[in-house]
């Protein structure tokens, strides 16, 4: 029997991609979210094609290509010397080889973008200011006043969609923070280039430069082991924060330390990523995004893998939800631990020290550039079904 109605939970990147992807199929979707109003915090996300595809598909990515920035290149670089280790092209390359483009922009660029359309589908109902503590099919109903074959949870790492799951994934920390903020493009050190993302590699950390050009600056993310805050995913940097910051980046280029120096309120992440469980209760509820699969940026693929799993499931769905639900869970988990082995990888190449560091370096040094860009070809090219 075909799909009718949706519940989805959380209004952020995975949420309002699924409602748009269900509403493609002719499906009514309901998406509830407990922020009185939608503001994205964060700052700057890379898109890679394997995402923008998808953003094109549903329509909203000439909206937001309106307003990105295409890098001409994806740099590694030492963090000492500032001296480039490796150089992949981007820009037309990325058009070309994989059929879509790969993108930076602010996160609240896309959430509108996705927002908008949502708001102008006849098929998406948002409501706000609505929490769900347990996302059982009764609360959902008495919530939206309707019933719904399938309830999606998409209100990511610390989902309450989880409690109706048995052996769902729980958080955990990584032992990572993360500090995120822009600068004005004035404060940016010449040394860096301003078309480019580049990330400066060094010894139990990195930082990941990029121009934003929805705010006439450049986003940076520094990341490096740190203390577990608790349970959130985004805590107030203070003035010990941006000390520790600085302390754990000590030794870097100058240039580098005077970026940190100019941040004026980073907000300072723990990174939490998500364990092993079952996404699905087998019935009506599934999990997608992080509330199914929080990783670690190493590959700057927690968005593009969110987004992923809303068109998919919606393509899978459309038809039958019930003997559906395994299906989808079998078909992404492979592509999601792919994913994850990737981001480990990248870590131990950016964070390498001693002779690691050295034969990295002769590895990026002396391997070509397209040996590099096949690398991506099984994320990058990836062509999800929806």
């Amino acid at each position: 029997m075909p799909m009718k109605s949706v519940a989805i939970v959380g209004a952020g990147i995975a949420g309002l991609t699924a409602a748009l992807s269900f509403a493609r199929h002719g499906i009514d979707c309901e998406i509830i979210e407990q922020a009185g109003e939608l503001t994205e915090v964060g700052a700057g996300l890379q898109l890679s094609p394997n995402a923008a595809r998808i953003l094109a598909e549903l329509g909203v990515l000439p909206e937001i290509e309106a307003r990105w920035t295409e890098p001409v290149s994806v740099d590694l670089a030492s963090g000492k010397s500032l001296a480039t280790l490796l150089s992949l092209p981007m820009g037309a390359v990325a058009r070309r080889r994989w059929g879509a483009p790969y993108g930076v922009l602010h996160r609240a660029t896309l959430q509108n973008a996705l927002l908008q359309a949502v708001q102008r589908n006849p098929l998406c109902r948002l409501h706000l200011g609505k929490r769900i503590e347990n996302a059982t099919a009764d609360i959902i109903a008495a919530t939206t006043f309707r019933d719904h074959e399938l309830i999606v949870g998409a209100d990511g790492v610390w989902s309450a969609a989880r409690f109706a799951v048995p052996s769902a994934p729980t958080a955990t920390f990584s032992g990572n923070i993360a500090w995120r903020f822009t600068v004005s493009e004035n404060d940016v050190p010449p040394a860096i280039n301003k078309s480019a993302v580049t990330a400066y590699l060094g010894s139990g950390g990195h930082i990941v430069a990029y121009p934003l050009k929805e705010v006439g600056g450049f986003n940076i993310v520094a990341i490096a082991l740190g203390a577990d805050p608790g349970a959130t995913w985004r805590a107030e940097s203070s003035g010990r924060q941006k000390a520790m910051l600085l302390e754990q980046f000590r030794g870097w280029s100058p240039e580098l330390l005077r970026l940190l120096e100019k941040a004026d309120d980073p907000t300072f992440w723990p990174l939490y990523q998500a364990g092993p469980g079952r996404w699905h209760n087998g019935r009506d509820t599934v999990l997608i995004g992080d509330a199914a699969h929080a990783m670690m940026p190493f590959a700057a693929q927690g968005a593009a893998m969110a987004i992923e799993d809303a068109f998919e499931l919606a393509g899978m769905l459309a038809g039958e939800t019930r003997q559906t639900l395994a299906a989808f869970e079998a078909l992404r988990l492979s592509r999601i631990e792919k994913a994850r082995k990737r981001a480990s990888l990248n870590r131990f190449a950016y964070h390498a020290t001693g002779p690691v560091r050295i034969a990295r370096d002769l590895v990026f040094a002396t391997r070509p550039a397209e040996a590099f860009l096949k690398d991506f070809d099984w994320l990058y090219g990836y062509r999800a079904r929806g």
